[in-house]
């Protein structure tokens, strides 16, 4: 269970906001700018709250008033980008096992599984630069599980892609959460999308949330008035 009640201060609003996630899929939705890649940013460690706390099982990672702040290397957070991220100077395989330290018969094996859940077998040695937006999609999420997280934060990560392309992923990131059974927190503008993904829903503008809490797809749909 992750447990995430913030402020943080920004330019425009304070972002004020408190909810909580199991080993589901929690989707932020809302406009631009209302706050939602901050909340990814704070979870991961790269921003530190004014107040409150993120507490994920029973590790701490953020709390004001303990004064505790836990390093992003130490929270087993994994991040996927909107551009992903990935380097162009190595081929597939090296930019998967980025940042792993260790290699052995274990890690071997959730690479080897991971490039046939993500149909990527046949990439691995392949240059970046000569994958497609897709294909491009499937690398940076196995880099980031790669890293066996705890959490998995995902800004936008399919908004760059083809209509065709991005209902394919859709499912293929619902398949590795069920099989993953992690909290993955997720930022879109698409409502079509969220409504495919989400287990719940965190409606922000300006940094406040929709009814106080993380909603149920129904709920959602009834606050925004969406059939």
């Amino acid at each position: 269970m992750l447990q995430v009640a913030m402020k943080k201060r920004l330019s425009d609003f304070t972002l004020d906001i408190k909810f909580t996630v199991a080993n589901d899929i929690l989707v932020l939705f809302g406009p631009s700018g209302a706050g939602k890649t901050t909340i990814l940013r704070a979870i991961a460690g790269l921003l530190r709250p004014d107040e409150g706390h993120i507490i994920h099982n029973e590790c701490v990672l953020f709390s004001s008033a303990a004064k505790t702040f836990m390093p992003p290397q130490s929270r087993r957070v994994g991040y996927m980008f909107q551009e992903f991220a990935l380097f162009p100077h190595m081929d597939v395989k090296r930019n998967i096992w980025y940042g792993v330290k260790k290699h052995d018969s274990r890690s071997q094996e959730l690479y080897e599984r991971l490039l046939g859940l993500l149909r990527i077998e046949h990439l691995a040695s392949r240059f970046i630069e000569k994958l497609s937006g897709g294909e491009k999609q499937r690398v940076a999420l196995a880099r980031a599980l790669m890293a066996e997280p705890a959490i998995l934060l995902l800004d936008e990560p399919l908004s760059a892609l083809d209509s065709d392309t991005r209902l394919e992923l859709q499912a293929e990131l619902k398949k590795i959460q069920g099989i993953w059974n992690i909290p993955f927190i997720l930022v879109t503008h698409d409502l079509a999308e969220a409504k495919a993904l989400g287990n719940q829903f965190l409606f922000l503008e300006k940094g406040r949330q929709t009814a106080g809490a993380a909603l149920p797809i129904a709920e959602l749909l009834q606050c925004q008035g969406v059939g």
